[in-house]
């Protein structure tokens, strides 16, 4: 079996045992969890957005941890300025200069808690960080570590003191995920059981930086077969071929193939299938299209209506 081969099933087995842990800690959506898990390792960003206390907050601190990456958190609040987050230059009086001090953003993985409620000057100031992994200030550019993620929770709409995300910055997210309300059974758990944050001092890293970046590399490796860019591309016709939204961008197409091999690469194995791009397309397009997030209780908590990546899928065949 040649390193890389070996590497790779190496690899693979902590990948498992991470999401059994993950799963753990945020109860009955093991969906979610892999498809977090999924945009870490695609070397993307992951939009949370549903109501508080789904235990978002508590997904995006046990990736951290258990990928053994530094980690930030900032609360966004309506009065926080640009350089809360990237930093400012402040004058050194011993030195007769003016110095850099770094923000909270210089980490692997930052959670923008809250994202939405802090004005949209101080939403841009993420644009540079999350596209070109580099915050530049006073003409000064610092590059940020690597590998570089942000994660971010967003609230719904309809509550107040929340600033929708403009569109150039919902497209900087590779997926948007919501977690929803837990079962009945799991709800039971956590009624029953200890607080999901008293678990999060428990988890050891399981991943290094070097391993998570050498994960990343092989994601890139997943093949991708014709027949399968065939699907691929006639649903992104798709989405181009309707008045109601915006079609997807090549940025975006590029967004959906990446997630689909790290969706792959995370099941197991390095050839992308259909199912790995059903896995992924609504979590990558949905946001993408203009589709907004409508928590359970305001559609009344019945059947909710299919979203556009859904129906998209619905009318596309796999095999034309």
């Amino acid at each position: 079996m040649t390193d890389s081969a070996t590497d790779y099933l190496h690899n693979q087995q902590k990948i498992a045992q991470m999401m059994i842990q993950l799963n753990q800690i945020v109860l009955d959506k093991p969906q979610a969890v892999k498809l977090a898990l999924s945009g870490i390792l695609a070397g993307g960003h992951i939009l949370l957005q549903d109501l508080p206390g789904m235990g978002k907050t508590t997904l995006a601190q046990g990736l951290a941890q258990l990928l053994g990456l530094s980690f930030s958190r900032v609360q966004f609040t309506n009065d926080m300025l640009p350089a809360d987050i990237l930093g400012m230059s402040i004058y050194d009086q011993s030195k007769l200069k003016f110095e850099f001090r770094p923000g909270p953003i210089f980490t692997q993985l930052l959670l923008a808690d809250e994202i939405n409620r802090s004005s949209p000057k101080t939403q841009s100031a993420l644009l540079e960080a999350m596209e070109e992994r580099q915050v530049t200030q006073d003409g000064q550019t610092y590059r940020l570590p690597q590998p570089f993620f942000v994660i971010a929770t967003q609230n719904p709409l309809q509550q107040a003191g929340v600033y929708p995300l403009p569109e150039s910055q919902l497209d900087r997210f590779l997926l948007c995920l919501s977690l929803g309300y837990p079962s009945p059974t799991a709800e039971r758990e956590l009624l029953k059981g200890q607080d999901r944050r008293e678990l999060l001092k428990d988890l050891d890293a399981m991943l290094d930086t070097e391993t998570v970046i050498l994960a990343q590399q092989g994601v890139k490796q997943v093949y991708v077969a014709d027949v399968v860019l065939d699907y691929l591309q006639r649903l992104v016709a798709k989405t181009r071929a309707s008045q109601e939204y915006h079609g997807l961008s090549p940025r975006g197409v590029l967004s959906l193939q990446r997630a689909a091999q790290a969706h792959a690469y995370v099941s197991g194995h390095m050839e992308i299938t259909p199912e790995d791009i059903q896995a992924v397309f609504a979590a990558v397009t949905d946001h993408r299209l203009g589709q907004r997030f409508i928590p359970a209780h305001v559609t009344g908590g019945g059947q909710a209506p299919l979203t556009i990546a859904q129906r998209i899928l619905a009318e596309v065949p796999v095999i034309a």
